[in-house]
This record gives C-alpha cells, sequence and structure tokens, in this order.
C-alpha cells in the first residue's frame, strides 16, 4: 500500500514540476516573439517601400470584421517614369496651352510661306520672337523668317536675319546649315570672298558640333565643298573649279550626287578649252549615267570637244544620236532637250559650214528641220539648207527649198516678226538670183563653145555670177 502510495505522489508531483515548467517556457517565448515584432515593424516603416496590396476576397473580409481586425491601409501608387512625368506636368501646366497655341501658329505660318504668301507669313513670324515665346520656338520663326526673306528676294534682309541667328545661339546645331545659306546669299549678291568664308565655316562648325547625326554633318560638309568649287566656276576660275570637282569624284562616300559632280566637272573643263580630257570625262558619263537629265548638255559639250579636236565624223555622230534621241527624259523635259537639241546642231552645222564641210553640215541641217515644224523655226533652216545645196553646185534643191519659203508665206500673221517676212524676199530674190546665174552661164557656154579663143571673157563673166 505504501508502495502505491509514492509512486502516485511521485506521479501528481512529476505532473506538476512539467505544467510549470511548460508554463514558463510558453511565457518566455511569448515575449520574445512580441519583442521581434515590434522590432520588425519599425524597421520596415524605415527601410521597405510601401507595398501594395490587392484587396482581399470577400470571405477574408468577413473574418477581419467578425474579428474587429482593421483592414490593410491604401498604399500609394508607384511613381511613373521621368519621360511620362515630364509629359504630365507639360500638360498640367498653365503655359502648356499656350505652347501649344505658339507652335500651330508656326506651322501656319510656314505653311503660308510654302505657298507662296510671304507677306501674309512674315507679321505672324515677326510676332513669334517676342521676349515671352520660348526660346525653341522663336528659333524657327527666325530661320522660317529668313527664308520668307530669300522667297522675296529680300537678300540683305535675308542675310541679317541669319546672321543674328548665329550671332545669339552660336551653340545651336543648325548653325552649319546657316552659315550654307549665308554663303549662297553672298554668292548670290557677288559677294564672293564672303561667301568662301561661309562655305570654309560650315565644314569647320560641322566638325565642332557634338551630335549623333553624323551622316546629316557630312552630307553638309560635301554640300560646302561643292558650293566652294561653283563659287569659282562663277568666279571664272574654272581651273580651280575642275580642281574642286576632280578632289570630290575622288571620295568614296555615298553620300556624293556622282551624276552632279561629273556634270560640273565636265562644265569647267570645257571653259578651260581642256578638249581632251573633256571629251574623256563626258564618254564616261554617257556610258555611266544614261538616264540622267544633264545627258544632253553633256552630249553638247562633248560634240563641241571632238569638232575642236578634229574629229568631224565622231562629232557629227554625236549631233545626230541627240537630234533623234527619244528617251523617257525627253518627254518630260521636252523644252530641256529641245533647247541642248537646237543649240547643238545649229553650233555644229554652223562651224562645218564655215569649214567648207558642206555635206556633214547638210546632214544637221535637215535633222534640225524635223525638231519644229513652226515657220518661224523652219523657215530660217530651209534658208540655210539652200544655201548650202548652192555650195554644193545643186541650184535646183536650193530653188526648191527657196520655193518652200516662198508657199509658205501664208502661214505668216500680221504679228510675225519683220526678219521672217524679210526671209520670204531673200528666199524670192534667191530665185531669181539662180534662175540668172543659169541664163548666163548658158550664154558663157554658147559663147565659149563658138569662140573658144575668149577665155579672158569667160573667166571675167564667171567672176560676175559668183554666188554672193
Amino acid at each position: 500500500m505504501s508502495l502505491i502510495f509514492a509512486f502516485v505522489s511521485r506521479r501528481y508531483i512529476g505532473n506538476w514540476f512539467f505544467r510549470c515548467g511548460t508554463t514558463l517556457m510558453a511565457l518566455f517565448l511569448a515575449g520574445q516573439s512580441a519583442l521581434a515584432q515590434d522590432t520588425n515593424s519599425s524597421l520596415s516603416s524605415v527601410t521597405n517601400p510601401p507595398v501594395v496590396i490587392a484587396s482581399p476576397p470577400a470571405a477574408v473580409t468577413n473574418i477581419a470584421a467578425a474579428t474587429n481586425v482593421p483592414p490593410p491601409a491604401a498604399e500609394p501608387v508607384p511613381a511613373m517614369l521621368l519621360s511620362e512625368t515630364n509629359e504630365m506636368r507639360l500638360a498640367d501646366s498653365p503655359d502648356a496651352g499656350r505652347i501649344g497655341l505658339l507652335r500651330a501658329t508656326l506651322e501656319d505660318a510656314r505653311h503660308l510661306r510654302l505657298m507662296r504668301q510671304p507677306t501674309t507669313a512674315e507679321p505672324i513670324l515677326e510676332n513669334l520672337l517676342t521676349e515671352g515665346t520660348p526660346e525653341e520656338i522663336q528659333q524657327s520663326a527666325m530661320l522660317e523668317l529668313a527664308l520668307v526673306a530669300q522667297d522675296e528676294n529680300n537678300l540683305v534682309r535675308a542675310e541679317q536675319i541669319y546672321a543674328q541667328f548665329a550671332a545669339r545661339w552660336s551653340g545651336d546645331r543648325r548653325i552649319p546649315e546657316v552659315y550654307l545659306h549665308q554663303g549662297q546669299l553672298f554668292r548670290q549678291m557677288g559677294l564672293n570672298s564672303l561667301a568662301f568664308a561661309k562655305f570654309y565655316g560650315v565644314m569647320t562648325a560641322a566638325l565642332s558640333v557634338k551630335n549623333d547625326q553624323f551622316d546629316y554633318y557630312q552630307k553638309l560638309v560635301l554640300d560646302a565643298q561643292m558650293e566652294i568649287a561653283e563659287t569659282h566656276y562663277q568666279s571664272g576660275r574654272f581651273a580651280d573649279a575642275a580642281d574642286f570637282f576632280s578632289r570630290l569624284l575622288k571620295q568614296n562616300n555615298p553620300s556624293l550626287n556622282r551624276p552632279e559632280i561629273q556634270f560640273r566637272l565636265i562644265r569647267s573643263l570645257q571653259s578651260t578649252s581642256n578638249h581632251t580630257e573633256t571629251a574623256a570625262q563626258a564618254t564616261d558619263f554617257l556610258s555611266r549615267f544614261t538616264n540622267s537629265p544633264y545627258q544632253p548638255e553633256v552630249r553638247f559639250y562633248l560634240a563641241l570637244a571632238l569638232k575642236e579636236l578634229g574629229r568631224n565624223d565622231e562629232s557629227l555622230q554625236q549631233v545626230l544620236s541627240l537630234l533623234k534621241e527619244e528617251k523617257v527624259e525627253a518627254k518630260d523635259h521636252p523644252e530641256v532637250w529641245a533647247y541642248w537639241q537646237q543649240r547643238t546642231g545649229n553650233e555644229i552645222a554652223n562651224q562645218l559650214y564655215r569649214e567648207g564641210d558642206y555635206p556633214k553640215a547638210l546632214d544637221i541641217y535637215m535633222s534640225l528641220e524635223q525638231l519644229d515644224h513652226s515657220a518661224a523655226w523652219q523657215l530660217p533652216l530651209t534658208y540655210q539648207i539652200g544655201m548650202t545645196y548652192e555650195r554644193l553646185l545643186q541650184p535646183q534643191m536650193a530653188v526648191q527649198s527657196y520655193s518652200n519659203i516662198v508657199s509658205r508665206q501664208t502661214e505668216l500673221s500680221t504679228n510675225a516678226s519683220p526678219a521672217l517676212k524679210a526671209m520670204i524676199d531673200m528666199a524670192t530674190w534667191r530665185i531669181n538670183f539662180i534662175h540668172w546665174q543659169g541664163k548666163a552661164d548658158n550664154i558663157n557656154k554658147a559663147l565659149s563653145d563658138s569662140n573658144p579663143s575668149t577665155d579672158e571673157a569667160k573667166n571675167s563673166t564667171s567672176s560676175k555670177t559668183a554666188i554672193p
């Protein structure tokens, strides 16, 4: 019995000690957990950014309400990107509407200038140059105002506006282009020294501007070099112009307008009377750029060069090729092609006629006659054809040509030029002269057959019946 009591008493005492130890351990752990939660919450509020918490489901919300737990507070929306923030501020700023209105006004003025209404666009642009206008809009308005002055052919005013822009905004990335316009204006005004200074300034300014548009500034430099060469040409320095154009052609820049540069080189070489190089460059140009709008003028220079080199057959071939040209370019620009066809044919044919090469001159004159069927164009050519037939000792063909002129007298209106009216009288006189000459030749022949010793009289009569 004592053993049972001892065992039971020990059991209750052990349970009591166990429960006491468990309780003390639970109280200690609870205190440490509360301290840790307080510390973490304070650190989180200082170091961690607020986090957006999604709205809890309905079941969770109901439980929180039932247990009197307050719902989590609404978190702030994360900040927008910098560019979006700036656009938002610009849109919300009180000047945003005014800036938009100023830009719209600038575009209206630009449209008026492009529609060839400079007098209407000018006061609008001047109003945009007031002190309260943003600087960027002022810059664009000033450049537009310079273009308006150019459209009005007020070169001095345009130059002054460009100079004012360069003085106020010397670091603007458009300064090289401004210098290019200034150089062109100076050249138009005949101030070639100032033009050269501005064109060289384009290259210097383009190298100093820090911008990622390298191709754009490289093209500006090429344009400046082209303008320098062109200024030399217009100044009569043809050798210098040819040298500059030759240097440009040696560059491998893909943005080079090679047809235009080579064309200007040919024109410069022709002006220096360098016929050999002109013929070589012109031949190369015609083989490379078959569809170039400069083709008729280049062929003209080639024909002249070949003629000066004594290669008359080749020169004639170039002229006839030009006169028979029927390419698309001739249809798109008929007035340009007609001008060079007429000029080329006239100059080469007249040179051949003066040199006594009448058959080649006749070929060109007859080809020229087909270019235009108007009386104003054909009557002088027909008269020249008649003169050529006379030189070839074909009087009947000459009479036929002159008769064609007289038969078209009715086509001349009362407003016809005095030269055309005189052409009718000259053709009539030539017909009468040929007939008289024929009769005189018959009389001389008859006298010569009857009296062979009258050589002196024959020579005297022949001298009197020579072609005037």
